[in-house]
């Protein structure tokens, strides 16, 4: 029972709690501890009830005539209701106060409402558990005297009476509880000087009894309060179903924990391991520290000693300088050195032996008379050179800290993609510490995680037309950092198909040019269009190019990416039957054919054939805008009658609407159904759906008109960043960081 102290400790005082009252938070906390709480936060004190055993409150202090009768049944107000008569408060005008309660547990201020703790119910239960608790371990417990016994010959009380609110002796509560009287019937308790009310009453409502349990607000009710427009639509239980749900639950959770003790014990060991390894780890790095700073005291040391043996050496060299200097100087003077040896030389008379001997020293009068002239100290005699700048160390002195763990990287979304397969970048942020490698963990949206899903792509490619939960972090010598925000990929609804633009079918070298690799091509107007609005005054005639892939589809489904150049004139992207692309290649330039204009097939006959599936399925970009007609299977159309007036006769000119070109645009085709859709790749938001007749062989195909420019999505396989089993990343010159997801 020891143990279960700490369970009933106030998290106020610390003591065993005393009239407890629960808060909004569901925290047990004293009345008195609550109400001082309040006062020190600033808000005024509540009319608090006496204490229960205070000696004006205690019965043994009434007339021996008393004492022979049942203490008269005062009308007395719970704990949870007598706070209601006042809070100390002078009536003001404006809002009503609101209090908010610093709760310690949760850490965060808790709202009390405009009445305080009058809406804080009394924690009876929690009252009756510390009670048994001090009655088994006698934890200060005094002797609580049988009220009605007379004063010389008074007993211990060995029951108390919830009724009757008194402490009875065995021969007195017999006495006054008589076998077939309604008194027989009170409900009797262990002795105590503090009789708490016998039910829970409505804060609100007096003597109204909590009946009811509303869940969405998790708060008893009255039959008053569950009439109130507050919990209209709630979900609200009788009390009992109340009682006996959670008790079941509390009971079930209860056996769970029981029936893993062994669970528990080893968790403790673990965690007394992890104790012991944290005091070992921690001396192992005090030791590492102080090894650290030894070794920067020691190369500062070093460094110190080569700094000082660099400046004595320059105060050497410099102080010869000067002494040899002066020592010069001082050789001019009239009586000493030069001056003297001059004076001796002047006095010789025999010519050939004067003009032998006075060479070197007209050569040395000369250096000395230029030395007088143009004089300067032979060195410096400042040091300003030799000044240390240390502000740089001392910041990293001061900055010199435990290294830390990388920050969580920043995903790029907009380089981030799925498409053969799943590609991510990212980069850390400036103020990060480097990462030496990175985890990157990513499953499928709605696949439970721990399972072959998390950490890994099982049964070789990502899954079709699903979403990829992504994050990844960073790891370092102090270990893995925090995982970046989660992003979502989108996969393609159907398998990548990787295909180059044919350069065979008859271009026009003047107005297309195809990248080398084969993945892209420009339109430019050429020659010819100059040519031709040379002679035009109000219009010019514009050719179109056709551009198909290296590929023909036969079966199955399909799916690809482009990017179309905002500045485009105009480009079609879609697919075509082989067969038609290679007859239109041979038609004369300025004839009217689906070629040229694909949302056309009325001067050929098509009207026979309205029900048949067209030979293509284009759509039309151009000047950063995108053309989706209505007259196709687009949510916002009516399908099959966009091209018609029903009050006319003939096909009313084509409706549709344009939205922004999106960065990438993806072509699903599936075969078998004769269907083309096309997504915007980025978000895989289905664009526009069309029919395309699938009798033959189908290939992509790109239509130019004007100039305008397209490319082909790279296969993630195969690019800058090898894909690695698992994930991996690979730096680029960008400082961006990119991991290839494969099985």
């Amino acid at each position: 029972m020891r143990s279960l102290e700490q369970e009933l400790h106030c998290p106020v005082c610390k003591e065993i709690v005393k009239q407890p009252v629960v808060l909004p938070c569901q925290h047990s906390i004293c009345l008195m501890c609550a109400s001082e709480v309040l006062v020190a936060n600033g808000y005024p004190p509540p009319e608090l009830p006496p204490e229960p055993n205070s000696p004006a409150s205690t019965p043994n202090m009434r007339s021996p005539r008393q004492m022979r009768r049942p203490a008269p049944k005062t009308e007395q107000r719970p704990i949870d209701r007598v706070l209601r008569s006042g809070r100390g408060r002078l009536p003001t005008e404006g809002p009503p106060l609101v209090m908010m309660f610093p709760c310690i547990p949760c850490g965060r201020e808790v709202e009390l409402g405009e009445k305080g703790l009058t809406d804080c119910l009394r924690n009876l239960t929690l009252e009756r558990i510390v009670e048994r608790y001090r009655h088994s371990v006698s934890l200060g417990s005094v002797a609580v005297m049988c009220q009605f016994c007379k004063p010389p010959q008074a007993l211990e009380a060995t029951k108390g009476c919830a009724d009757c609110r008194a402490n009875f002796c065995n021969e007195c509560f017999k006495l006054y509880h008589p076998w077939g009287t309604p008194r027989a019937q009170h409900e009797h308790i262990l002795p105590t000087l503090n009789f708490r009310p016998k039910v829970l009453t409505c804060p609100e409502h007096d003597q109204e009894k909590l009946q009811f349990y509303c869940r969405s607000c998790q708060r008893l009710l009255c039959p008053l309060c569950k009439l109130r427009r507050i919990h209209s639509g709630h979900k609200i239980l009788p009390v009992v179903q109340a009682y006996q749900a959670l008790k079941e639950k509390i009971t079930k959770e209860m056996n769970y924990i029981l029936s893993n003790q062994d669970t528990v014990l080893a968790q403790i060991t673990q965690l007394e391991s992890g104790i012991t390894q944290t005091e070992v780890n921690s001396v192992s790095a005090r030791e590492q520290l102080a090894q650290s700073i030894r070794d920067l005291t020691a190369a500062l040391a070093e460094r110190h000693a080569s700094l000082t043996q660099a400046l004595e050496a320059a105060r050497q060299k410099r102080g010869e300088a000067l002494s040899a200097q002066v020592a010069e100087r001082r050789s001019l003077m009239e009586h000493a050195g030069l001056m003297a040896f001059t004076q001796e030389l002047l006095k010789e008379t025999d010519q050939p032996c004067f003009v032998q001997a006075a060479r070197q020293t007209h050569n040395r009068l000369s250096k000395a008379i230029e030395n007088l002239q143009h004089f300067s100290l032979a060195a410096d005699p400042s040091f300003r050179h030799f000044q240390l700048d240390v502000s740089k160390e001392l910041k990293f002195l001061t900055e010199l800290n435990f290294i830390q763990a990388p920050l969580a990287p920043v995903i790029d979304t907009q380089r981030s993609l799925a498409y053969d397969q799943l590609f991510l970048c990212w980069r850390l942020p400036p103020d990060s510490a480097p990462a030496w490698h990175y985890s990157v963990e990513y499953r499928r949206r709605g696949v439970v995680p721990g399972g072959t899903s998390r950490g890994g792509i099982r049964g070789g490619l990502a899954a079709m037309d699903s979403v990829y939960v992504l994050r990844v972090r960073g790891c370092n010598k102090a270990g893995y950092g925090e995982y970046s925000e989660e992003v979502y990929l989108h996969t393609p609804p159907a398998p990548v198909l990787n295909f180059y633009l044919d350069s065979r079918w008859g271009l026009h070298a003047d107005r297309l040019v195809v990248s080398k690799e084969q993945r892209g091509a420009r339109s430019v107007p050429g020659l010819s269009l100059l040519q031709a609005a040379d002679h035009a005054l109000t219009s010019c005639h514009l050719t179109s190019d056709l551009l198909v892939g290296d590929v023909a589809i036969t079966q199955g489904r399909h799916y690809w990416a482009c990017s179309v150049e905002p500045g485009s004139y105009l480009v079609k992207v879609g697919v075509g039957l082989e067969s038609k692309l290679q007859e239109w290649f041979h038609l004369p330039q300025d004839m009217a054919s689906p070629r040229y204009d694909p949302d056309s097939g009325h001067d050929s006959g098509a009207e026979d054939a309205l029900d048949s599936a067209p030979p293509f399925c284009f759509l039309t970009m151009g000047m950063g805008k995108i053309y989706l007609p209505q007259h196709s299977n687009h949510p916002h159309s009516n399908h099959g009658n966009g091209n018609r007036d029903p009050n006319s006769n003939g096909p009313s000119p084509p409706k549709g609407v344009t939205y922004p070109l999106p960065p990438r645009l993806g072509v699903c085709l599936d075969f078998e159904k004769g269907r083309v859709t096309f997504h915007d790749a980025h978000s895989l938001r289905p664009l526009w759906e069309g029919h395309v007749d699938c009798s033959g062989p189908v290939c992509p195909a790109f239509c130019f008109i004007g100039g305008g420019a397209l490319q082909l999505q790279e296969l993630v396989f195969g690019s800058t960043c090898p894909p690695i089993k698992g994930g991996s990343q690979q730096i680029d010159r960008k400082g961006c960081w990119g991991a290839v997801l494969t099985s």
